[in-house]
């Protein structure tokens, strides 16, 4: 049996209550640390968007796809409750992923 990818919707916020983004990757890990370092160019490398504030994981691409535009679609305040209910204080859910990081 062959095992599935895994893919992830995410939500980035700049601080408790600020500006958000929502975006898709197969590589959660890899994809904040562009975030947090600011590699990609564009929106949350000009705004400071960069604290990992939810996540979904998702076995098949065209769920995470339908996830993402979905949540696009949400009002905010629908944003903000989703965030709350399972993460009250806003912590930076990757904030001890990169500690011990080697980079060559």
């Amino acid at each position: 049996m062959k095992t599935g990818h895994k893919y992830y919707v995410y939500i980035l916020a700049s601080q408790r209550n600020g500006t958000l983004y929502i975006g898709m990757t197969n590589d959660l890990q890899r994809r904040v640390y562009e975030h947090k370092t600011g590699i990609i160019k564009g929106f949350t490398q000009k705004y400071g968007v960069s604290m990992l504030i939810h996540f979904e994981e998702f076995q098949q691409v065209q769920q995470a796809i339908e996830r993402e535009n979905n949540l696009k679609k949400w009002k905010r305040a629908w944003k903000l409750r989703l965030i709350e209910e399972e993460n009250p204080y806003w912590d930076d859910l990757a904030k001890d992923w990169y500690d011990n990081l080697q980079v060559d």
